[in-house]
């Protein structure tokens, strides 16, 4: 059995108002006790992740930032080293570096991008790895492969992190997360993507039996690597309230689930505070996971949550 860590939280948020509104929220997400924030990668009504991350490290004093994830097929692995190195050094190293094979078909429908299969688009990301661990490495850096090929290049600046920035890896298939296992230093635990559209197939595979699965595959591909690595998840569906078994009612059906399964759904969080309290806990003890991250929308509803359990 792994031994559990300490609880993390962090947030993932998805909207940019105005300077003064970012900054400001990136300041209360630190305030009330997060330790990071996170922001995807895609081509719909959101912030570009870099810009507004740099902002919101500028804004904050010990707030971590964090990509949940880069699509790697939307930025070259060298352009991201420099990227994500300059990030790390302009916010004293507080970057969490989340990396991702992508998966949502509108976006690469959208932006003209090749949507090729997922053995290739995993392939390709495990090169990115592999590239941006060298460049991060200094000195010189060569490397030949079937999707990238890089001669005698140094990355600069170097990223202030050592030996880099805590790598983020995860997804719900077996071979993605065997990868997470073997290269992150942070695997996150979440539906398989397959789908490349939100729908309840997908959903479906986020269920707690799904997770067992999950945890059975990364622990064989970490193999002694395993105690170092921290599990986290993110929550897409948070919901504080004194009648958590008329939500999970209502939600079934939806999923062709029964009611308790959407209680123990490990993506959600449903009930009073001490509910979700407990919940976090069982799962912690069920399947490692110690690192939490929250939808921008329940951040504030959930620091109750946070306050209780961060640290301990």
């Amino acid at each position: 059995m792994k031994q559990h860590r300490r609880f993390r939280f962090g947030v993932q948020e998805h909207r940019a108002e105005s300077a003064a509104q970012w900054r400001d929220r990136a300041r209360a997400i630190e305030a009330m006790g997060y330790e990071a924030l996170y922001l995807p990668d895609h081509f719909d009504d959101q912030p570009g992740p870099i810009a507004a991350l740099m902002a919101a490290a500028d804004a904050t004093t010990k707030l971590r930032i964090g990509s949940l994830v880069f699509d790697n097929d939307y930025r070259h692995p060298v352009v991201l080293a420099k990227e994500s190195a300059t990030l790390d050094v302009l916010s004293d190293g507080r970057l969490d570096l989340g990396l991702g094979a992508g998966w949502m078909v509108r976006d690469y429908e959208k932006s003209g991008i090749p949507y090729d299969s997922a053995g290739t688009r995993i392939d390709r990301l495990a090169e990115a790895v592999k590239i941006l661990k060298g460049l991060f490495a200094g000195g010189r850096f060569s490397f030949s492969g079937q999707h990238y090929t890089i001669k005698e290049l140094e990355c600069f600046p170097q990223p202030l992190q050592k030996p880099h920035p805590p790598f983020v890896l995860g997804g719900g298939g077996r071979k993605m997360l065997s990868l997470a296992a073997r290269e992150a230093d942070i695997v996150h635990i979440n539906y398989n993507l397959n789908e490349g559209r939100i729908n309840p197939k997908l959903v479906r595979t986020g269920a707690a039996s799904a997770t067992g699965d999950k945890l059975d595959w990364i622990t064989e591909a970490a193999g002694g690597r395993f105690e170092q690595i921290e599990l986290a998840m993110t929550i897409f569906f948070a919901n504080v309230t004194e009648d958590r078994d008329s939500i999970a009612q209502a939600m079934a059906p939806g999923m062709q689930f029964e009611p308790q399964e959407v209680l123990d759904m490990p993506h959600f969080l449903i009930g009073t505070i001490d509910q979700i309290i407990d919940d976090l806990r069982a799962r912690r003890e069920r399947f490692g996971v110690s690192f939490i991250v929250v939808p921008g929308d329940a951040a504030d509803a959930l620091a109750p949550v946070v306050e209780r359990l961060a640290g301990t």
